[in-house]
């Protein structure tokens, strides 16, 4: 746990010095570019593991970080073609995101069954976080 902490803090001293001496767009691009080719590394080690029954926890985690490298992704590409309006709205988008969101069900799913639930009363903080986001929006 220390050693996590210490990472961490090493990170950010490393990103907001990249910040100031490169600026915004440089340390984005750079850390968004590294994290999405990461992210996607992780994802099929998951989906590896999860071929080879090695962990209740690995398909999830293989459709979380592959849902959240390419949604990352996304958005360094985005920033590295200048913000194309075609890439802005673009519903393709969601196709990632749904990786992430199942990502996120079957996490919910894994753990409502390692507390020896059973049922669909994983999908409550899952329902919860929709309409926590919907009240967001309309409040707005």
């Amino acid at each position: 746990m220390k050693q996590a902490f210490i990472l961490t803090v090493m990170m950010v001293v490393a990103l907001q010095a990249g910040y100031q001496l490169a600026g915004y767009s440089v340390v984005y691009q750079i850390g968004y570019g590294a994290i999405t080719l990461m992210s996607l590394m992780i994802s099929l080690t998951f989906l590896w593991l999860y071929l080879q029954r090695a962990t209740p926890l690995a398909l999830g985690m293989a459709y979380s970080w592959s849902g959240a490298g390419m949604v990352m992704g996304w958005w360094w590409i985005y920033a590295v073609l200048g913000h194309p309006d075609w890439l802005s709205d673009s519903p393709l988008l969601f196709n990632f995101l749904a990786l992430y969101i199942v990502g996120a069900v079957l996490h919910f799913s894994v753990i409502h069954r390692s507390l020896g639930l059973h049922g669909s009363a994983f999908l409550l903080p899952i329902v919860g976080a929709v309409l926590i986001s919907t009240l967001v929006l309309l409040i707005r």
